[in-house]
């Protein structure tokens, strides 16, 4: 009769070695973070909800719903198709709107951006109609 010999002993170190190899590539890349400072230059997204719908003229109408950072917003512009659409006053507050100047129709792209007291910006609103 023919005997089989089984090698159980070499998985274990094959194992061990691609997680060692494995905790150190993470261990390097953490540090190489903390290092150079990859993560000091990510801004904060500020939470400003807006709404759109239309009216029955077919203007877009976007109303500012809330959120934590609303105290800082100073006015939103509008883009349809990469073209002015209108102006909010500033120091904007909840329920204010911003009215489109154009009607909307299929296939227009539609933008809405937030300006903040501290000279930032951010895009709350994009959608293709």
């Amino acid at each position: 009769m023919l005997k089989f010999r089984e090698n159980e002993e070499a998985v274990s170190p094959v194992i061990g070695v691609i997680l060692m190899v494995a905790i150190t590539v993470i261990l390097a890349a953490v540090i190489a973070a903390f290092v150079f400072g990859m993560g000091s230059n990510v801004s904060t997204q500020k939470m400003v909800p807006v709404t759109a719908s239309l009216n029955s003229s077919q203007n877009l109408i976007v109303t500012v719903q809330g959120g934590g950072d609303v105290g800082m917003l100073k006015n939103l512009t509008m883009t349809i198709n990469n073209k002015p659409s209108g102006d909010t006053p500033d120091n904007i507050s909840v329920g204010d709107s911003l009215s489109s100047n154009r009607t909307i129709s299929a296939g227009d792209h539609v933008v809405v951006v937030a300006y903040f007291k501290d000279n930032t910006e951010q895009v709350v609103l994009d959608k293709f109609y």
